[in-house]
């Protein structure tokens, strides 16, 4: 005969590693664990919370099924002192993550149940205050390291967890620790493959992913799209003068200068685009703000201790610099007003377009390629 209960909770396994296989996060992981534990054990109510290290904290990362007054599906801030909870610090960190036992612990409302060091005053509390009447506390062991719990509660009056349910949430917390292994690793390569390493900014292929996503919502919906290029003065005598270590200082301040003025930019992305070179994307913000941001920036680079402050170039999708199909055309409107910037030793940015019909930085960006000139670098070809 067969047990059907074995049968069902075996395809609850299987269906948490498939939802666990599409996430993409690892508060993705967590929320599909979370509702995948809750259904597989039948429950009310399922929490994932990560341990805090730093801090001593269980942080909520996802509540899912009957939440409770003050409960939010993805709570901003719910936390608690392990000081209330200690065996998520005395025990699962050193036997269970070693392979001792118990694996996962029941309590219930009437402080029964059984768990490592006794009952928690703690959780029988939270249970009553909640209206639930008995739960199941599974660790996620990460890298063989306590990383956070898994929570599972079932009503007042439905039957409390036994030891045997206890057993298959433990289950189901390794597999939610797999997914947010797995997770992990792929928002660490994602990372990598968009950031640039001395700097923490986004690098020149997150800039041509973010270009090429703004332009389409320049052409479907008429989202302005502004270009800010900037060309950090005397690297290269820095570099002379007091070594790459001391011009290496100065590119990652100069990024941190760049990444606060870009934050008055709402959803902009502040890049290296390589070199001494640095730019600004800014999506759906008015051209007057993005052009404050950049005269800020010009500010405050001249103020730095070492370097000759920066040369900036601004360019917009705007009627002033004819119509912008491709990333390439916004890139040389403003790659020539950032020329036209260093070329006058501007204290402000140049603005592509605001000299009105003739603007000499249209002019220069919408000019036949020339030959390359050894002593001067050419507007990039993009």
């Amino acid at each position: 005969m067969v047990d059907d209960s074995a049968d069902l909770r075996l395809r609850a396994v299987v269906e948490l590693a498939q939802a666990l296989a599409t996430a993409q996060t690892p508060l993705g992981s967590a929320r599909a664990g979370a509702r995948r534990a809750r259904l597989a054990m039948g429950a009310s109510f399922a929490a994932v919370s990560a341990w805090e290290r730093e801090t001593g904290r269980l942080r909520v990362l996802v509540n899912d099924g009957d939440l409770a007054p003050g409960e939010e599906p993805e709570p901003a801030d719910e936390s608690y002192s392990v000081h209330d909870f200690p065996e998520i610090a005395e025990f699962l960190h050193g036997a269970w993550a070693g392979g001792g036992e118990p694996h996962a612990w029941v309590e219930t409302a009437e402080g029964t149940g059984f768990s490592p060091g006794g009952s928690s005053w703690g959780r029988a509390a939270a249970l009553r205050r909640r209206g639930r009447g008995s739960c199941v506390v599974a660790p996620v062991v990460l890298h063989g390291r306590a990383w956070g719990e898994l929570y599972v509660a079932r009503r007042v009056g439905e039957p409390a967890f036994r030891r045997v349910d206890a057993d298959f949430a433990s289950v189901l917390a390794a597999l939610i620790a797999s997914g947010i292994a797995q997770t992990e690793r792929l928002a660490e390569v994602q990372r990598l493959a968009f950031t640039d390493p001395l700097t923490g900014l986004g690098n020149r292929r997150a800039v041509d992913m973010r270009l090429d996503e703004a332009l389409e919502r320049h052409r479907t919906r008429g989202a302005v799209v502004s270009l800010v290029v900037c060309d950090l003065n005397g690297l290269k005598k820095v570099n002379d003068r007091h070594g790459h270590a001391v011009g290496d200082k100065l590119l990652e301040r100069f990024g941190s200068l760049l990444s606060l003025c870009g934050a008055t930019l709402p959803g902009s992305l502040a890049a290296r685009l390589g070199g001494d070179e640095f730019c600004i994307v800014a999506v759906d913000t008015a051209v007057e703000e993005v052009v404050r941001a950049a005269d800020e920036l010009c500010r405050r680079a001249a103020e730095l201790e070492v370097g000759e402050g920066v040369a900036c170039g601004v360019a917009s999708t705007v009627p002033a610099v004819g119509p912008v199909r491709s990333a390439r055309r916004l890139f040389r409107l403003a790659d020539a007003a950032q020329y036209r910037a260093k070329a006058l030793r501007a204290e402000h940015p140049v603005v592509a377009g605001i000299e009105g019909p003739g603007d000499p930085v249209v002019r220069l960006a919408d000019a036949p390629p020339s030959p390359p000139d050894p002593e001067r670098r050419t507007l990039r070809g993009r």
